[in-house]
């Protein structure tokens, strides 16, 4: 027998909670996951069900209550405030429901500024034309639709070549057909780079897109399942 190789992500008895005394709410209870390298990972579950706050801890912007995450060997619990800065540098690109652009940096400008933070950086020409942004690359983000606002936002976070790309409800503020671009975007992005992607949101039909699928339900993971027959995201219904 082979060995088995060790997961790229991996999540044992994580538990979160805020507020003090009587006014602490437990918003992560225990949760245990393994993500494999280049897997497309969905986290479905209602509004205040942890999504986000998991998202946060892998992320490295919120401290664990107690329990490990080890990213690519790193464990994060073990890290201080300057090493997490480094991990999130060198092993996370994040995309967010709101793209977060700066107003008076052109499309190509706002890809530019965490291309510089990387030693590793895609050829940024190549990843402009890729996202269907080369010919908007001149222009600012008040110049362009809100699904190319987020093909930027998805090229900032991908410029750096991550291992890692978090995405937090990146669908939410567009319509359904720019949607599906998006998802398949980042599908395409997935296949291209080989990087691992976790997509945080409570649309279940995203879902049927991922390798795996992980269920949040007050803190407690319900659900993960690994996905036997993926759907295209082009091929979504919602």
């Amino acid at each position: 027998m082979g060995c088995r190789m060790t997961a790229y992500l991996q999540i044992r008895d994580l538990r979160k909670g805020f507020g003090e005394g009587e006014a602490h709410v437990e918003v992560l209870r225990g949760i245990d996951v393994e993500l494999e390298k280049g897997e497309i990972c969905v986290l479905l579950g209602p509004s205040g069900s942890g999504k986000s706050t998991f998202l946060d801890l892998v992320g490295g912007l919120e401290p664990a209550d107690s329990g490990s995450i080890v990213v690519n060997g790193t464990e994060l619990t073990a890290l201080n405030d300057k090493q997490l800065g480094e991990y999130r540098r060198r092993e996370l690109g994040f995309v967010f429901q709101f793209y977060n652009l700066v107003p008076d940096l052109t499309i190509r400008e706002n890809i530019e500024v965490t291309e510089y933070l990387s030693s590793n950086a895609l050829p940024l020409d190549e990843l402009l034309r890729g996202l269907g942004l080369w010919e908007h690359r001149s222009k600012f983000p008040r110049q362009v639709s809100g699904g190319q606002q987020q093909r930027c936002a998805i090229g900032r976070a991908l410029v750096k070549n991550p291992g890692l790309l978090l995405c937090d409800e990146p669908t939410g503020a567009l319509d359904y057909e720019t949607s599906k671009e998006i998802l398949a975007l980042i599908e395409e992005v997935n296949r291209t780079y080989g990087c691992t992607v976790i997509i945080v949101t409570h649309n279940d039909a995203i879902g049927n897109m991922a390798h795996r699928i992980l269920r949040l339900r007050e803190g407690v993971l319900a659900e993960n399942t690994v996905n036997p027959n993926r759907i295209p995201a082009r091929d979504l219904e919602w």
